[in-house]
């Protein structure tokens, strides 16, 4: 059985959204990335706008304000479309609009509170990776965009040709997902784990010469923010672990009512046995 990925009617990225022409071709992407990072961006603009358009709860079309991001690329344009998914330091974004060497995506509130998107200033580099088509090689690890949280970095440390670097200030209740060796996406990057400390909330990880050249992380100083995303079997693996420690805590409670209740009835059994009458006495 295969899984089919709707089909998508696409512009070519050599013409803007607005230019209505009959270059269009069909692809297949599925909304997933693999933390394998394919430019470094330039931001060109984080604003607020007021004539955003939204439908009302009566379906009246109206303008409210938004915040927009507007990024500078070339390979994240290559068979873009209005409504394509773009990953921007690791958080999968909408493209609304879009022309030769531009993209912009509009930032939901939840997005600006669990990332650092809204950080960004005019002219800083942002790691690029547009969504995988169906059949493309994963090189990295199944990374949704979904960003978890932000951590800070806390150390950087030269290990040969390589960096390693600690990030720390991690939400308590992730640390459980985050294991030595294991997978994890830091600014949308695909990092192994390398090393962790679960009471203190920090993990590290290394990179090597290559990527040290291809992503942002070596540009950022001691205390900046990075967007973390933890490995989604983890997520889900922790979230079942969670769900059956819930379960058995509620059994092991609903064992020690049932032998309480257990234990007062047979305590009333034997009171009732003893203080009953005797066969003599209920002859008098």
């Amino acid at each position: 059985t295969t899984c089919a990925y709707p089909t998508r009617t696409t512009q070519s990225h050599t013409n803007p959204i607005h230019n209505n022409n009959n270059t269009k071709r069909t692809d297949q992407r599925p909304m997933v990335f693999s933390g394998i990072v394919q430019e470094m961006g330039t931001v060109v603009a984080l604003e607020q706008r007021d004539n955003i358009k939204i439908w009302s709860e009566g379906g009246t079309k109206i303008a409210a304000t938004g915040t927009v991001l507007v990024v500078q690329m070339e390979k994240g344009l290559q068979d873009a479309y209005e409504g394509c998914s773009i990953a921007i330091n690791g958080v999968c974004l909408t493209v609304t609009e879009f022309d030769k060497k531009t993209a912009a995506f509009g930032l939901a509130p939840e997005t600006l509170r669990r990332s650092n998107l809204g950080m960004l200033k005019k002219g800083d580099p942002v790691n690029v990776e547009p969504s995988l088509k169906a059949g493309d090689r994963n090189s990295g690890h199944y990374v949704q965009g979904h960003v978890n949280c932000t951590g800070q970095i806390l150390k950087k440390t030269q290990d040969g040709d390589s960096l390693r670097i600690r990030i720390g200030n991690v939400k308590k209740d992730l640390m459980p997902c985050i294991v030595e060796k294991g997978y994890i996406a830091v600014d949308g990057t695909s990092l192994t784990i390398t090393g962790v400390n679960s009471t203190e909330c920090w993990f590290e990880f290394m990179l090597i010469s290559h990527t040290q050249s291809a992503v942002i992380i070596p540009l950022k100083k001691i205390g900046d923010h990075v967007n973390i995303e933890v490995d989604i079997m983890a997520k889900y693996s922790n979230e079942q672990v969670k769900a059956l420690e819930d379960t058995i805590q509620s059994l092991k409670k609903g064992a020690l009512i049932t032998f309480g209740v257990s234990a007062v009835a047979a305590a009333t059994g034997l009171i009732y046995y003893f203080m009953r009458p005797s066969p003599a006495s209920r002859k008098n």
